[in-house]
């Protein structure tokens, strides 16, 4: 087997693993300036329910993980890869041709099920790569890479919709995935090698998860990541919905999304310059110490009033960008805790930490993206639980030289 880490040069690797990662992003974020049209379309009764797309996609995605993981322990990295983009190009292709937002959202998420197979597979690739802080300075790198995907996709996603509706994103999906497929093939030999897998027995899966979830480290780095998800995912759902019926701003609303894309990309190459000297525990425990006080101001101001007028939205497109911050900052960290001490279970690790915590997440969104009734007060107090939440949390992890 060639030589995994001669193969392809770093650079081409990050750019690999950050379109394989990206295809969620895709995924979710084309999807934003839709919504309005969909609920018109399929719900016009309850509008709100539209933001389902995006919620049934993330389930889809958790459920998928717990088995992705296991597989590519097994048969490797690349057939797991490559057998999760056929699935969920199907979904997208079901969901172009839904009659009603009932079948919508099953298509949905099926294709949440098939993005699970590139995004487990990319991680654990990484992980058979490196480790420890290298680890999280990779994974920062592909985040980077990967936030240029909320830049471009709502606008990719608007002027499809614009060109030929918004069934027509869900072709685009299947086309992404066909072309970051053929690369994978083509320049990424298998990390995974034969002497290194496990079988794909139920009983190993149950021992497998009894060390993953009897360790409190990684319970602990997967609840904090389900909370920062949550509060990523809230905003994401309610961000169109915001940005036209509390700022009138629908029309260039991805223009909006792509500029706070572009602000918080730095947040994933600041981690990756500090991340090797501060550690990753601290770099989370200090972006959630700032980020909950940021928001418990914004919260406080908004509830007196103070708000109001032609301040609010600077002053909430800043808040905005924050979560994008946070995320950059705690997503990777998080989950270069949650492996470091299960690596020789890399691929079992992977899928369990992200489906868990996407799940979990989804879970968390869901309601608060429901709650949206015409106002930012909603999405803010939920994101100040979610956020004192999780700071709570990451002060339980053991100080070690690896994390701090």
């Amino acid at each position: 087997m060639t030589d995994p880490k001669t193969a392809i040069s770093r650079t081409e690797l990050v750019a690999l693993m950050a379109m394989l990662t990206a295809t969620v992003a895709f995924a979710i974020d084309a999807m934003l300036p839709a919504i309005p049209a969909i609920g018109a379309d399929l719900s016009p009764g309850d509008p709100n329910k539209a933001q389902l797309v995006i919620a049934t996609f993330v389930i889809g995605l958790g459920v998928g993980t717990f088995f992705t993981g296991p597989l590519s322990d097994a048969f490797g990295r690349r057939p797991v890869a490559v057998a999760g983009a056929i699935i969920y190009t199907f979904g997208a292709l079901l969901s172009a041709v839904a009659p009603s937002l009932e079948l919508l959202l099953a298509a949905r998420l099926l294709q949440g099920l098939g993005a699970a197979g590139p995004r487990v597979a990319c991680m654990a690739i990484v992980r058979d790569l490196f480790s420890g802080r290298q680890m999280a300075q990779i994974v920062s790198f592909i985040i980077f890479v990967f936030t240029l995907a909320p830049v471009f996709a709502p606008s990719i996603g608007w002027a499809l919709a614009w060109a030929f509706g918004w069934r027509a994103i869900f072709v685009s999906f299947a086309v992404f995935a066909l072309v970051s497929t053929v690369w994978l093939l083509i320049r990424q030999p298998e990390t995974l090698a034969p002497e290194n897998r496990r079988s794909f027995r139920i009983q190993v899966l149950i021992a497998g998860t009894r060390e993953i979830l009897g360790n409190p480290q990684v319970v602990v780095a997967i609840l904090v990541q389900t909370l920062i998800f949550g509060t990523l995912f809230a905003a994401l759902m309610s961000s169109q919905q915001v940005f036209e019926q509390v700022f009138h701003k629908g029309e260039t609303f991805p223009l909006w999304f792509g500029f706070m894309a572009i602000l918080a990309a730095g947040s994933n190459l600041l981690n990756a310059s500090i991340v090797m000297k501060v550690g990753m525990r601290n770099v989370v425990k200090w972006a959630l110490l700032v980020q909950g006080a940021f928001t418990l101001v914004f919260l406080v101001t908004l509830t007196a009033g103070l708000l109001d007028g032609a301040i609010l939205f600077p002053v909430a497109f800043v808040w905005f960008t924050s979560i994008f911050y946070l995320a950059g900052f705690g997503i990777g960290n998080m989950n270069a805790i949650a492996l470091e001490p299960v690596g020789h279970i890399a691929g079992l690790a992977a899928s369990i930490v992200t489906a868990l915590s996407t799940i979990g997440a989804a879970l968390l969104a869901a309601p608060i993206g429901q709650a949206f009734d015409g106002t930012i007060r909603p999405l803010a107090i939920g994101a100040l639980v979610l956020v004192a939440l999780a700071f709570l949390l990451v002060l339980r992890l053991k100080d070690n030289e690896a994390l701090t």
